[in-house]
């Protein structure tokens, strides 16, 4: 039994490192880094054509999504280059940007 806990909690220690704890988001930085979204997302982030909007989007979940795609857990070609050189930080920042946006 306690070997199943210890198991337990370290896979659950390992999955909440996927975004470091002090990467906090910084709007500011953000605000930079996503001029390169708005092309596809709209310049307030408000979607584009058939692409979603951003703006107001829980952060967590961002970060997730932008994850994802950088893994190549979610398939999107263009989001894949979009996101192939960016940092969890980068990502925190973006997601931090965008969920201001409510």
């Amino acid at each position: 039994m306690l070997k199943y806990l210890i198991t337990v909690l370290a896979a659950g220690l390992a999955l909440g490192l996927a975004v470091p704890a002090g990467a906090a988001g910084d709007v500011a930085a953000g605000e930079k880094l996503a001029a390169k979204c708005s092309g596809c997302h709209g310049k307030a982030g408000e979607g584009k054509g058939k692409n979603p909007p951003v703006a107001g989007m829980d952060a967590a979940a961002h970060v997730k999504a932008l994850q994802d795609y950088k893994s190549g857990a979610r398939d999107h070609k263009a989001m894949m280059r979009s996101v192939a050189k960016l940092s969890d930080q980068d990502m925190a920042d973006i997601a931090a940007y965008y969920a201001a946006m409510k």
